[in-house]
């Protein structure tokens, strides 16, 4: 992180609050308006949170404070269970492809350690006519990977990517409410908007392409995919599929040259192996599993050399229903499963007490959360009465409903190498069970997960994570227009007054009336079960603690990462850095 830019994206792995756009994340490891009136105007009550904490366990946290002096070179190893798919972050929905896409590329605008948003490549900004008009004052400074210098046109180029309907991306509704885009000059770039929308300055955190590259070509076959120039502050070396990403500081990024010469991408498909491998001194950063946090990490030579921190993360884990499937388009269906799933049962039991209830799509700390939703007290005998109401009964008396002379009987789809996930998955199927469902789970890599079930919707029902942006706006998760197969809406949930909701909730800078938007959908969510949500979680990072100056902030750990270093005689990997 480079700063958060959260968009929403599924993701491999625990949130670890890095910049990220809209996206899916894989769970196991993972922005300045100027002034109040504009954060007012544009993020609209993003409420500051508790910022994470070192865990108090760790006897090394005074080492990670001691005063030494900064020093360029090294090279940090960080963890992934998954693979990235795409470098263009445009076209990407996962968070390995944005988090490497981050480094690499920048934005206009990003979310500071504090969640405010703060100039990027924009150096400042001016808003007139009511909100609608956001002028954009363009850093001189900047260049592209290659060269090139950064100006207004790359920014246009990116717009009209972005409103092209041949692009797939599922983050181009955003741009669709400018209503025009003008470059003033070299570095003077004007939107203008149709009316009132909330996310409009955040929403260009979007990393901005370079059209010199890109300009007349069909983005969808460019080499950027795998081999990215940005204006970040990393440029991109290489990518092994399946193995690793790496990525080389760039010394002439406009914020100063990152203290850290090398991020290296691990892909390490399995939690426990990655564990391994962080003790091995194979990485040096990962996101811990409640066991890892709370069992493994307890012993003198861990504590000696690594820190580890503990905070609510910036996302939640499902159960996702097909709501094209007949069997799920009941809602008494959806509810009775709600029922039947013991959801502190799953926290107790497979995230040890680090994690919380989840009741909808955001967290207790933010200020869309409605806490008086309909709840669902587990109830097997609840489960059974609705499912009963629905048509499904136990005729042959084998334990298992049928209706129509079929057994009620799906399989459950997650990503490897997420054990939260797999045990929560065994915990559902057995009390799905003694509701008299049969259900199977099936365990998936992250790239062909993708790829094969969730953008072809062949699937049943999938646990899954989202990550949670600091804006409430929900639109490309949940819009009834966001259902086609590079779309975030990969449940097909449609419901009319839900997008009538979302358009209001995103076209108004009111507070007040964004939260009675958000309130009344969480509402029609709890009722309609699209989702069963299961739990936000507790991001639990681990870094080796030859790392410096990591401050713990609302934003999470990585939020300054260019300014991370090794003490020039704890460096490790000298040879890579010269």
């Amino acid at each position: 992180m480079r700063a958060a830019k959260f968009k929403t994206f599924l993701s491999c792995r625990r949130v670890n609050l890095r910049t990220k756009v809209l996206s899916y994340e894989p769970a196991a490891i993972s922005a300045v308006l100027i002034g109040l009136i504009i954060l007012i105007t544009f993020t609209l009550g993003c409420t500051q949170k508790e910022a994470p904490k070192e865990d108090s366990g760790v006897k090394n946290k005074e080492a990670s404070h001691v005063k030494s002096e900064p020093a360029y070179g090294d090279a940090i190893i960080e963890g992934s269970i998954g693979d990235a798919s795409n470098l263009i972050p445009e076209l990407a929905s996962d968070s390995a492809s944005h988090e490497i896409a981050d480094l690499v590329y920048g934005g206009l605008v990003r979310y500071n350690k504090d969640l405010i948003t703060e100039g990027v490549l924009a150096e400042s900004w001016d808003v007139s006519d009511g909100g609608l008009v956001i002028t954009f004052h363009l850093r001189k400074d900047v260049s592209w990977h290659d060269g090139k210098p950064f100006t207004a046109d790359d920014v246009m180029y990116t717009y009209k990517v972005m409103i092209d309907p041949k692009t797939p991306t599922a983050y181009g509704g955003d741009f669709l409410q400018v209503k025009k885009a003008e470059v003033l000059d070299k570095y003077t770039f004007r939107v203008t908007y149709k009316k009132p929308f909330a996310p409009g300055l955040i929403s260009w955190s979007i990393g901005i392409l370079p059209s010199h590259l890109l300009m007349g070509k069909d983005i969808t076959k460019s080499s950027l995919a795998r081999n990215p120039i940005g204006t970040g502050s990393y440029k991109f070396k290489e990518w092994k599929t399946g193995e690793k990403i790496v990525l080389e500081s760039n010394h002439n990024y406009f914020e100063g040259r990152p203290y850290i010469d090398r991020f290296i991408y691990r892909i390490i498909p399995d939690s426990a192996t990655m564990f391994l491998e962080l003790k091995a001194g194979g990485i040096d950063w990962m996101g811990l599993a409640p066991f890892q946090y709370k069992r493994q990490t307890e012993n003198a030579k861990i504590k000696k050399n690594f820190n580890k921190f503990k905070y609510l993360s910036f996302s939640y884990t499902y159960l996702g229903f097909n709501l094209l499937d007949p069997r799920f388009k009941d809602k008494r269906v959806r509810q009775a499963i709600s029922y039947a799933i013991n959801k502190q049962e799953i926290i107790d039991g497979v995230l040890l007490g680090l994690g919380v209830i989840a009741t909808g799509p955001y967290k207790p700390d933010m200020w869309a959360y409605n806490p008086d939703v309909k709840k669902y007290e587990f109830s097997t005998d609840k489960a059974k009465e609705l499912l009963n109401e629905a048509g499904w009964k136990n005729t042959d008396k084998d334990g298992i409903l049928e209706k129509n002379g079929k057994k009620f009987e799906f399989t459950i789809l997650t990503n490897q190498g997420n054990e939260e996930r797999e045990k929560s998955a065994q915990i559902i199927q057995r009390r799905l069970k003694d509701a008299g469902i049969s259900v199977k789970i099936r365990i998936v890599e992250w790239s062909a997960f993708l790829k094969e079930f969730i953008r072809t919707r062949k699937f049943e029902a999938i646990i899954l994570g989202w990550n949670i942006p600091p804006d409430p706006d929900l639109f490309d998760v949940w819009h009834s227009s966001k259902t086609g197969p590079d779309e975030l809406n990969h449940v097909t949930f449609k419901n009319a007054e839900v997008d009538r909701l979302l358009v209001k909730g995103r076209g108004t800078f009111d507070q007040e009336e964004r939260k009675k938007c958000y309130f009344r959908i969480q509402e029609i969510f709890a009722e309609e079960q699209p989702y069963v949500f299961l739990y936000v979680p507790d991001a639990l990072p681990i870094v080796n603690a030859r790392f410096k100056n990591i401050n713990p902030a609302p934003a999470g750990i990585s939020y300054n990462f260019i300014k991370w270093y090794v003490p020039k005689n704890e460096q490790k990997y000298v040879e890579l850095t010269q």
